[in-house]
């Protein structure tokens, strides 16, 4: 059966991605975030992702450079989405408009994923947004918001999808993050479509360039492998079912789980549980989080499981790394 045949019978819903842009935005980061989408509506045929584009005032947004983006809307108008995400750049530490935090702060309480590019996680940090949450931000950003927000759990990465939060530093890495996103959402082959279709083919794991290789961590060279392990570290905080795994690499459960045990010598879960464990280890040494706010960080139901699957795993309780 041809691609597309197949694309056509798995769509899906399609999902509402509202975008709000902040003046002073960078036009990279924006592009990176909505161009994947427009090309999956491009090559699915049909509108997988309707995007709506939402300003403070109503107004056209103006980037650090010569970009104006129009908006579909304003905010407090439309707000049935799917994820709402917060473009910003310039200097997001001096943002302050009480309206879009209470919006933000709305959007949240009715269940609606949050997201932040750029200097969009500032946004939703300063709004109270990202509590309990791990995050990044773009490098010019993170100094300055640490030394203010000292208890948020900041870290040098491409993108962060933690539970009902994605952040992601801006630039390019919008594209790696989308790659990811829409991998969840159409699978491995139909996001794999839409990066080429951009000849954005070497794709980053959510770890970015601060971490080895994913294939010197991994061990192996199966291209399945690596793409099961790179959603597996982009889903700690809410662990993807090996049914999810199995289908966004395109093969089933059964097959993955043989290939895991064949090239890195355990079942697939076994290996994301490590993975996940590994995450908390980093958050016991470097993170002020307490024990429950690291086990929910890191897809554990409670301190007595975690605790529990940590000594297991490293011969040790928690404590003993704090």
């Amino acid at each position: 059966m041809p691609f597309m045949d197949k694309m056509d019978q798995n769509i899906g819903k399609k999902r509402r991605i509202g975008i709000l842009v902040l003046d002073g935005f960078a036009a990279m980061s924006f592009a990176a975030l909505t161009e994947p989408m427009r090309a999956a509506n491009l090559l699915a045929r049909q509108q997988i992702y309707d995007t709506v584009i939402f300003s403070a005032k109503g107004h056209p947004a103006q980037s650090s450079g010569a970009t104006i983006v129009m908006p579909s809307t304003r905010i407090g108008q439309d707000d049935r989405l799917d994820y709402l995400f917060v473009v910003a750049g310039g200097d997001p530490m001096r943002f302050s408009d009480p309206g879009v935090t209470a919006w933000l702060t709305r959007m949240s309480r009715a269940g609606i994923p949050l997201g932040g590019v750029s200097g969009g996680p500032v946004i939703l940090a300063r709004a109270g947004l990202m509590e309990k949450r791990r995050m990044t931000v773009h490098w010019e950003h993170a100094t300055a918001l640490a030394e203010v927000s000292p208890h948020l759990v900041i870290e040098r990465s491409l993108y962060v999808i933690d539970r009902d939060r994605v952040t992601c530093a801006g630039g390019s890495a919008p594209m790696d993050l989308m790659h990811d996103l829409i991998t969840q959402h159409h699978g491995t082959e139909f996001a794999r479509r839409v990066s080429d279709w951009f000849m954005h083919t070497d794709i980053r794991p959510s770890g970015g360039p601060q971490r080895a290789g994913l294939l010197e961590r991994v061990g192996s060279q199966n291209p399945i492998i690596l793409d099961a392990v790179k959603t597996m570290e982009a889903h700690v905080a809410e662990p993807l079912p090996l049914e999810s795994l199995a289908k966004t690499a395109g093969i089933s459960p059964r097959q993955l789980n043989r290939l895991f045990a064949e090239k890195l010598g355990r079942p697939t879960m076994r290996y994301y549980r490590e993975v996940r464990l590994e995450k908390a280890q980093s958050l016991l040494r470097n993170s002020p989080l307490s024990l429950t706010e690291i086990a929910l960080a890191t897809g554990f139901a409670n301190s007595s499981h975690f605790s529990r699957a940590y000594a297991a795993q490293f011969g040790q309780p928690p404590s003993a790394h704090r």
